[in-house]
């Protein structure tokens, strides 16, 4: 997966770098697709691929997890 979403990455940042760079009639789709692959494809997959073994309790402010970071610091 992070391969995946390495390869996906390279390809979009080279689209805007192409689009930039070279001038071709169709530069501004280059780019456009290049910040479109960005922000709705390689952004989510980033995301789900860090997040999905993870607990979400555990990044919660609940009052447990509030408790325990007042113990923490009473220790230090």
């Amino acid at each position: 997966m992070k391969y995946i979403i390495a390869i996906l990455f390279v390809c979009c940042l080279s689209s805007i770098f192409i689009g930039y760079y070279i001038d071709i009639h169709y530069s501004e789709k280059l780019i456009g697709f290049g910040v479109v692959g960005l922000f709705l494809i390689v952004f989510p997959l980033f995301s789900y691929h860090r997040w999905k073994d993870k607990k979400v309790e555990d990044y919660m402010l609940t009052k447990e997890n509030l408790e325990k970071m007042r113990e923490n610091e009473r220790r230090k």
